[in-house]
């Protein structure tokens, strides 16, 4: 049986056996970046060269006979805007799973070489194995394992140590982004121009028939890991708290990381990688809900945001469309300088 009950300021739901508490400001500010998500989605819907208003969009939305409006708004720009907002989501919520379990806000799969591993492996599969999105799916899914696998392994000192397993992560990051340079170099001409958009991180070759089965990974996915909160919560204490409480690490570890891993890989089959989204949406979700720890559904938010925002831009405001990858590096770019200073400031002080 459910039941909410308020402590302090504290929600405490309990759904049978398993119970969830949520600080208000955090469900505030959740609640705010998913309004905002809404609002910036239907934006999208409207924008482009057939222009509609927001109550046209709406209209769209809920009347199977409005036409042409509505083969536009649902079938046209609809998956784009739902991919943009559901891919966001992912893609924080991998970020906070790294960040929470090396305590470090550098901790991202596109920092650490994640991303790039899925490539290599989605790459092989492109070039190898044909066309088919089942085998990119597997075959960026196993890039980014083993990507991990290595990483974990090199880093690994009697514990995970955040810094270290950034560091090697950074150094498998540079040599499989120049693996990827070699494949696309070794491919044929039509498979290598392919390659080469999907690698800018792009959401115009967005495919309802290939989305559907990624968005129904991401969402089991997304399910499960709120079983994995309370645990997170506990390895945020570090490893000695974590352990005398009962979490079993090298499991724990194991399990949050092909979690993590595979979301990475589901938005990297079908937009490429896309980068700093990761990196600086768990952290501005955990800046706005002042508190020490990451909220999983806090930074999803936060994520679907962003790259929602990002990808309006990438369509209407500059000048050509352009990847909604290269928007998101810019602002992430500027995002990881501030991050930089501000390391380097506090670590002086």
């Amino acid at each position: 049986m459910s039941r909410v009950s308020f402590v302090a300021d504290r929600w405490h739901v309990r759904l049978g056996a398993a119970s969830l508490i949520w600080s208000r400001r955090t469900a505030a500010i959740t609640a705010i970046m998913v309004a905002a998500a809404v609002v910036i989605g239907l934006v999208s819907l409207a924008l482009g060269d057939y222009t509609l208003t927001l109550p046209q969009v709406i209209a769209a939305l809920g009347d199977a006979d409005a036409g042409l409006a509505r083969t536009v708004v649902v079938e046209w720009r609809l998956p784009r805007a739902v991919a943009a907002a559901v891919f966001g989501a992912a893609l924080a919520v991998s970020g906070a799973i790294f960040q929470t379990m090396t305590r470090n806000p550098l901790a991202s799969p596109d920092i650490i070489g994640l991303s790039h591993g899925s490539m290599t492996g989605m790459l092989i599969a492109l070039v190898f194995f044909g066309g088919h999105w089942a085998v990119h799916m597997t075959g960026a899914l196993a890039g980014g394992i083993g990507a991990a696998i290595v990483i974990y392994l090199l880093s690994y000192r009697a514990g995970l140590q955040g810094f270290r397993f950034i560091i090697v992560g950074i150094g498998i990051s540079a040599m499989l982004a120049a693996a990827n340079t070699w494949f696309l170099l070794e491919a044929d001409l039509e498979t290598a121009m392919t390659a080469s958009a999907w690698g800018a991180g792009t959401l115009n070759r967005i495919q309802p028939d290939v989305l559907a089965p990624v968005l129904i990974v991401i969402a089991v996915l997304l399910v499960a890991l709120l079983a994995a909160v309370p645990v997170l919560r506990q390895m945020d204490l570090g490893d000695d708290v974590a352990a005398v409480t009962g979490v079993r690490l090298n499991r724990a570890r194991l399990l949050l990381i092909v979690a993590a891993v595979a979301l990475v890989a589901a938005v990297t089959v079908v937009a490429g990688p896309i980068s700093f989204v990761a990196l600086a949406a768990p952290q501005i979700a955990r800046r706005l809900c002042a508190s020490p720890t990451i909220s999983l559904t806090a930074a999803g938010a936060v994520g679907a945001l962003m790259l929602l925002v990002s990808d309006v831009i990438a369509q209407h405001v500059v000048p050509l469309t352009i990847p909604v990858g290269v928007v998101t590096v810019v602002i992430g770019g500027a995002y990881l300088i501030w991050l930089l200073s501000r390391e380097v400031r506090r670590n002086l002080s």
